[in-house]
């Protein structure tokens, strides 16, 4: 899936110009790409807030439209306020249509385990993101894996995952995820009641009957 995003090309830089800019509504970018001049950009601030909030960040596909030039791009990282929701800044990667890239596309499992149906087991999903490698276009939003047939002690592993003209880096008998035994809690016996002690038997003397 692709989106995409306006941007404006910026000529100054360093610390006050990037504050002038956020001040104005604007976030300043640039755009990194092997064999491509890098740009310095800058991106309407509400525009790309409403971008971030609606895609996946690390393998989002991005049209960038500079001022009537359009280039597919990746984003690389965005900077935010230690403390506030704002966005300082962004790079972004720029890719082309013809060369593989590598990525991480997010885990998605699909399916209830029979072990968690049947025998009340704990699925456990260990690994959320898997490391590929395809083209621009072949982008997946995520990678599933069907854990529907799991018992108790099975593992979905990566493996088991299969996407269309993707390879995927990670080893292939990693776990995924794994179907865990319930856990069952000693429950604590009783402590024995002790033992009541036996009424006092009072035996008056015999002497004391006669009296």
């Amino acid at each position: 899936m692709a989106v995409s995003l306006n941007a404006s090309r910026r000529t100054e830089h360093g610390k006050g110009v990037a504050r002038k800019l956020r001040g104005s509504g604007r976030v300043p970018a640039v755009v990194y790409g092997h064999g491509d001049q890098t740009e310095a950009l800058s991106l309407d601030a509400h525009e790309l807030e409403r971008l971030l909030s609606t895609i996946s960040v690390d393998n989002t596909l991005i049209n960038l439209d500079v001022e009537g030039g359009r280039r597919d791009v990746l984003i690389r990282e965005v900077q935010m306020h230690p403390f506030k929701p704002e966005v300082l800044h962004v790079d972004f990667i720029q890719v082309h249509a013809g060369e593989p890239i590598e990525l991480q596309v997010p885990v998605r499992v699909v399916g209830t385990p029979r072990g968690v149906l049947d025998e009340g087991g704990v699925l456990d999903q260990i690994i959320y993101d898997l490391e590929i490698k395809c083209l621009p276009r072949h982008i997946p939003e995520v990678a599933e894996v069907d854990v529907s047939g799991l018992g108790i002690g099975e593992s979905a592993r990566v493996r088991d995952v299969q996407i269309p003209n993707v390879t995927i880096l990670n080893d292939e008998e990693q776990a995924i995820a794994t179907v865990l035994a319930p856990t069952v809690h000693a429950v604590e016996e009783p402590a024995a009641a002790e033992a009541a002690p036996e009424p006092e038997v009072i035996r008056e003397r015999r002497g004391d009957e006669e009296a």
